[in-house]
Formats: structure tokens, sequence, C-alpha cells
């Protein structure tokens, strides 16, 4: 079947969110955590609220297609108070939300900060997605993005630009890996060659502090961000 009409496709926001708030100053860093369902973006994300809590201002922004649902996770684990933490239902794709038509996630962050800032920083946690999904520079500063051992090692080799392309790559429950069968050593081959000199954190947030990794890498953004200004 021929289309017999030109093919169009959404505005997609590019351009670097402004850096500092009406006042005069400087915003929190926006961090953005994308990855497939059941990577462990919500679990990671409540990782670094809670090895991070006592040093930053935090607040999180949560995206699911339908419900709140790991908005709600977040507020039952008492990782923040709960009026920092606040849910977008997409109602469609999760990339879309987060890259394409960032409005209703880019309201959210700004009535977040305004509402409980000062902060200085503010996850931004995408709906399970695929290995395309990204985050538009527009609502976010840096972006993470989760794959886990029990889909396979042969994910990094897959590549796509969610993978290739995010500040930082996560490995995450790297302690399954004997009984899936995966092989880190593989996947760490595989991640240096789509990524090449991009960082790639290991992670098993069963272990005391196993959230480290990430949150070290976090704290170096923070610095940068605030470095710049």
């Amino acid at each position: 079947m021929h289309l017999e009409h030109p093919v169009t496709f959404p505005e997609r926001h590019t351009g670097g969110a402004e850096p500092l708030l009406p006042d005069g100053s400087r915003r929190a860093v926006r961090v953005g955590l994308g990855g497939p369902v059941g990577s462990g973006k919500t679990a990671t994300v409540a990782a670094l609220c809670r090895a991070l809590r006592g040093r930053w201002s935090i607040g999180v922004v949560t995206n699911d297609i339908y419900t709140r649902e790991d908005a709600e996770f977040l507020r039952r684990e008492a990782v923040l108070s709960p009026e920092r933490i606040v849910a977008v239902e997409t109602g469609a794709c999760p990339h879309t939300a987060i890259r394409d038509d960032i409005s209703a996630n880019l309201e959210a962050v700004e009535e977040l900060e305004a509402r409980v800032g000062p902060l200085d920083l503010i996850l931004v946690e995408s709906g399970g997605d695929n290995l395309t999904a990204t985050f538009s520079r527009g609502l976010v500063d840096a972006q993470i993005f989760v794959i886990d051992v029990a889909a396979g090692d042969d994910i990094p080799r897959k590549g796509g630009p969610g993978l290739t392309g995010a500040d930082l790559l996560v490995v995450n429950k790297t302690d399954l890996a004997p009984h899936v069968g995966s092989d880190l050593a593989v996947m760490a081959r595989d991640a240096r060659a789509q990524r090449g000199e991009l960082p790639v954190a290991f992670t098993s947030l069963r272990e005391p502090d196993g959230v480290r990794p990430v949150a070290d890498w976090v704290v170096g953004r923070v610095a940068a961000w605030r470095a710049a200004g």
C-alpha cells in the first residue's frame, strides 16, 4: 500500500532548557531515566533518593501510561516526602512524553520546583519503553538508560539510540547473571563497542549501597552543573 499524502512527524523539542529560574537563580539539575519495562528504573530512582536525600534537595517526576503506579511505589517506600513526588500519565507511548511532546513533563518539573524548591536535583523517570527511548534536551540535562541482565547478555549488541547515546548506561540486576546465563564480561565488551568512551555502570540493588556507581555519576553531574553556573 502506498501513501498518497506526505508523512509528518511530531515536533521534537531538542533545545536545551533554560538554566535559570525566573528569580535569576540556577535551577535544579534534571536527570532522565529510561529503559525497557522491568529493567529497574523505579528501583534505581528509589535507591538514588535514599543515597542522596541527606545531601541534596530532590524531586521526582514519574511517567506511566494510564496509572500512577511508580509514583505510588516511591511514596509507599518513603524515599522522599510525598509532595516531592509527582506523576504524569502519558496516555500514549512513553517516549512521546519525554522526547516528542514534552509539555506535560516540563510543566510537572517546573511546577514541582516552584512548589517545593529550591531543589538541587530532579529525577524524571520514563515509563518502560524500548531501546529507542531518548529524552529531549529541552526536558533533561542528562539521561541514564537502564537495562538488566535478565533480558539477555545480547542486549548491548542490539544497540538503539537509548543504549548507545545515553550519558550513562546502567546494566542492572547483576546478581541474576549466574541464574539466567548472562555473561557480564560479554555485556561489558559489547557496551564498550557500542558506546565508545561513554560510561557504563554495573549494579545490583540487592547489595548494600549497590547504587553507588550511579550515585557517584550523578554527584559528578551536579558538580559540573554548579561549576558551569
